[in-house]
């Protein structure tokens, strides 16, 4: 009789993962999705002095671990001016943690915010300097604004699109293989 109730046992185990998995699957993706691959465009940068600067940057983002981690190299230069930022995130759900590092002028230190699928807002700080940034990828067009106070630099805001894919991205977006030739 035992035997019997198993069919019957297992379609109630399958109800129920089907009920469940839906949730899993359909989970909204973490706050990285959007940003991996090279990214290229202009902007503007605020000095304290009142000065504003147009901008060339480039950023390239390397996600990893599944869509937890991502590293990033965001950098931009002015006639005058430049900064080169290194980062190492780490997401928890939505809240993002990590450390950066400012290589033109080797200073460094934490990043704290939030974020989902694709906005970052986060805060990194160190000692003598904190900044706000927010990072915004829609697509091939990603915008980055940076507010700070106490520097040299104020601010800046940069319009980027996406200079190539990397070949993740490009396997997500490939078509189905069509069977049968033409």
């Amino acid at each position: 009789m035992r035997f019997k109730s198993m069919p019957y046992l297992g379609g109630i185990i399958v109800t129920c993962l089907a009920l469940l998995c839906p949730a899993a699957v359909a989970a909204e993706p973490g706050p990285f999705a959007g940003f991996n691959g090279q990214w290229i465009g202009t902007g503007k940068i605020k000095l304290a002095n009142g000065a504003e600067e147009r901008v060339r940057c480039r950023a390239v983002y390397t996600e990893g671990d599944g869509g937890r981690a991502l590293q990033q190299s965001f950098r931009c230069a002015s006639d005058s001016y430049n900064f080169e930022l290194r980062s190492d995130l780490e997401s928890h759900g939505n809240q993002i943690t990590g450390n950066w590092n400012e290589t033109t002028r080797n200073v460094g230190g934490t990043v704290s915010g939030r974020g989902k699928s694709g906005k970052i807002e986060v805060r990194v700080n160190n000692p003598s300097f904190s900044a706000d940034l927010t990072l915004v990828s829609q697509g091939d067009v990603q915008t980055v604004t940076i507010r700070s106070e106490g520097t040299q630099f104020t601010g800046a805001s940069m319009s980027l699109r996406r200079s190539g894919r990397s070949a993740r991205d490009r396997e997500r977006q490939a078509p189905s293989a069509v069977v049968g030739g033409r």
